[in-house]
């Protein structure tokens, strides 16, 4: 019963990228990356993770992604912290590094896509 529900669904709608990537920024994603760059850096996981856990506090109590803090205020979080770390926890990164089976890199997506569209042609 779902199924023409779906199909008009999909036949009409319309994908905003704009929307979808600010979205996409929301919800930490990239502490982890955060804490995987800090680890990259001499920083002991057990540390990067208490540092990474004071870092989404304060972001959430200043209504900021952790991309959007300002050098300084990666500073005061640990004096580790380099202008490298934008590019390493920014979302394309994020999203691109998790190559592993059910992450969003771009090469499970399309292996997904074809994966589909054989069990699609074989029913």
């Amino acid at each position: 019963m779902c199924l023409p529900v779906f199909t008009q669904m999909l036949a009409t709608m319309k994908l905003k990228k704009e929307n979808m990537y600010k979205a996409a920024q929301g919800g930490f994603t990239n502490a982890t990356d955060v804490a995987d760059y800090l680890v990259k850096k001499g920083i002991p996981f057990r540390n990067a993770h208490e540092i990474i856990g004071r870092m989404v506090l304060y972001c959430i109590e200043n209504n900021k992604a952790i991309d959007e803090l300002s050098m300084l205020e990666f500073k005061d979080f640990s004096p580790n912290i380099e202008e490298d770390v934008y590019k390493e926890i920014s979302l394309e990164k994020c999203v691109s590094g998790r190559k592993l089976p059910g992450g969003p890199a771009e090469e499970n997506m399309l292996r997904s896509i074809e994966d589909g569209k054989k069990f699609l042609s074989s029913i």
